[in-house]
């Protein structure tokens, strides 16, 4: 499969964005200083992305890093023969392509947003210039790297040791399920992936994953609302992991 770059990945640049006081800083409240909030306001550099924008490419040179302020992003590892294997989806606060910035190593993956979204770029240099003079944010950082460390192993045990289709997507689904809404019908959260995207984080096919989702439809394990996904009983489908 392979992967399109988009022509025109940066929509607009949001007005007046370096404003330190701006919606954007409020994700960096309580994890860096406000001297280092004011220093990221003046090197950032803040673009709206169309949905399906590639961010960048495994293998490329790491150029810096992006700060999810709104939307979702996902991240995948590629073969040369066009095969797949989708890792996670980055949500809002995180940070992509830390650790290939910070050891200045080629991205390890390769980034795409699902939906429109807003992020903020800090390039290479300027981000060890901001680790020079604000130490400190090291501490938060290395937090960042260990909940990415920790997402990757979720999905390998997702993916290696489960032991059927229905085990590995019920996990898949729990997981995502975990940034929702509760509601009186259960846990909803934005689904419009496709069946082929989804069995790319699960080593199935796209007919598998079709064919499992409508069992777990057949057994009220979750419903579909249009590009929203329901899960009526957590339990039942934690059940049905194996969790």
């Amino acid at each position: 499969m392979e992967i399109e770059v988009i022509d025109n990945v940066k929509n607009q640049t949001w007005q007046n964005a370096k404003d330190p006081s701006k919606p954007w800083t409020s994700l960096f409240s309580g994890k860096f200083s406000p001297a280092a909030i004011a220093d990221l306001g003046s090197l950032v550099c803040p673009s709206s992305y169309s949905a399906g924008s590639l961010l960048f490419m495994e293998r490329d040179q790491a150029q810096g890093v992006y700060f999810l302020v709104e939307g979702e992003v996902k991240l995948s590892i590629n073969s040369p023969d066009g095969r797949r294997l989708n890792l996670s989806i980055a949500r809002k606060g995180e940070i992509l392509g830390l650790a290939s910035a910070l050891f200045g190593k080629e991205y390890l993956m390769t980034a795409e947003t699902l939906y429109p979204s807003k992020l903020v770029h800090l390039g290479q240099r300027d981000l060890q210039g901001f680790l020079m003079r604000h130490p400190d944010a090291y501490q938060t950082l290395t937090e960042e790297l260990g909940h990415q460390l920790t997402t990757a192993c979720a999905q390998l045990r997702t993916l290696g040791l489960s032991a059927s289709v229905p085990e590995k997507l019920a996990r898949l689904l729990l997981e995502w399920s975990e940034g929702g809404q509760s509601t009186a019908e259960g846990m909803r959260f934005r689904f419009s992936l496709t069946h082929e995207e989804i069995g790319e984080f699960i080593g199935a096919s796209r007919e598998t994953v079709t064919r499992t989702l409508s069992i777990f439809k057949t057994r009220r394990l979750v419903s579909f609302h249009g590009s929203t996904l329901v899960i009526p009983n957590r339990q039942a489908l934690e059940s049905f992991a194996h969790c």
